[in-house]
């Protein structure tokens, strides 16, 4: 390749979700070979946004890189992956308790590994793993070093990236894995009254897409319409400490992070956040579609890597890929 304006530049996104990661990428002009997403609707939600794409729609476990390279028939510039995080995370009150044990004990510890079998076996020039942060505790970051250094990665950056610095109107602290060094520039912070601003209330006719009326569940429906802003109609016991469930959203500041499990009150009206007004907290555009029940589009918004940053991270990485082929 000579240069990247008559090139394109290809990735593969393992643990594809429903695309938030590949949607940054793609905004800056990269083309995906492939993409690797088990749960059936989060697939399809990235079939439908990506009509082009090539997905392989299976446990991660039982793709062999060979099945890959068959239908890539080349090396990718950018391998990203966004393994599972429920092993790690400090919202899961059933974490085990030593990071060790996180990865070689936890029935869904170990897909990170295979995520780095694959990128060793792909050989991308650059790779991006997503994460939270406590996947580097204790002896965490030496295991996920090691493990890349054995496949050829000799210098290891754990960027942890907080997206609200980059333009999400909602707080997300993540570790982004990789061989480069991601420092990005900070843009201007959005709030929560900046995301909503324009979508019509999802009791009026509308055609926007995943804006339809949610009701409250039993559980909070007769807290939800008392609690202040900033409050919670529902708390719980993670691994350290206490949570909150059902937060009733200030549209002054940022929205607290989104999970997969995650249920937010609308700062105005007594009602759930619509799908669409998760999907906008995230930054998804909304001619984005989802696909899945009204749960499901949750939990696929809420285990997004926000489009926002991973352009920011896209543009990065496109320099570094626009230095090498200055040098070939």
């Amino acid at each position: 390749m000579s240069n990247s304006q008559n090139h394109s530049y290809t990735f593969v996104d393992l643990f594809s979700g429903a695309g938030g990661f590949s949607l940054g990428f793609f905004q800056e002009g990269f083309h995906d070979l492939l993409a690797i997403e088990m749960n059936v609707d989060a697939a399809e939600t990235y079939r439908r946004n990506f009509p082009k794409s090539t997905i392989i729609s299976k446990d991660i476990r039982e793709v062999h890189s060979l099945e890959i390279l068959e239908r890539i028939k080349q090396s990718p510039d950018v391998v990203i992956a966004s393994p599972p995080c429920e092993s790690f995370t400090s919202a899961n009150p059933r974490r085990l308790k030593k990071p060790w044990s996180r990865f070689y004990e936890d029935s869904q510890g170990d897909l990170v590994f295979h995520a780095i079998r694959l990128i060793g076996d792909l050989s991308p020039k650059y790779f991006v793993i997503e994460n939270v942060v406590p996947i580097i505790d204790g002896e965490g970051r030496s295991i996920l070093r090691d493990e890349l250094q054995k496949i050829g990665f000799t210098k290891i950056h754990f960027n942890v990236i907080s997206a609200e610095k980059y333009g999400c109107p909602s707080v997300r602290n993540r570790v982004f894995i990789s061989n480069i060094h991601l420092g990005l520039k900070n843009v201007r912070k959005a709030s929560v009254g900046d995301s909503l601003s324009g979508l019509p209330s999802p009791s009026l006719p509308n055609n926007i897409s995943n804006h339809t009326y949610v009701h409250f569940t039993h559980r909070v429906k007769n807290k939800a319409y008392k609690i202040r802003k900033g409050q919670a109609a529902v708390y719980f016991r993670g691994a350290t400490g206490e949570k909150k469930h059902w937060i009733k959203l200030d549209e002054r500041l940022l929205s607290p992070t989104i999970m997969g499990k995650s249920r937010f009150i609308h700062p105005f009206e007594d009602r759930p956040l619509t799908p669409r007004e998760h999907a906008r907290l995230m930054t998804y555009p909304d001619t984005f579609e989802f696909v899945g029940s009204v749960s499901s589009i949750y939990n696929q918004i809420g285990e997004s890597v926000p489009p926002i940053l991973s352009r920011q991270i896209a543009k990065k990485i496109k320099l570094k890929l626009d230095d090498i082929s200055r040098i070939e």
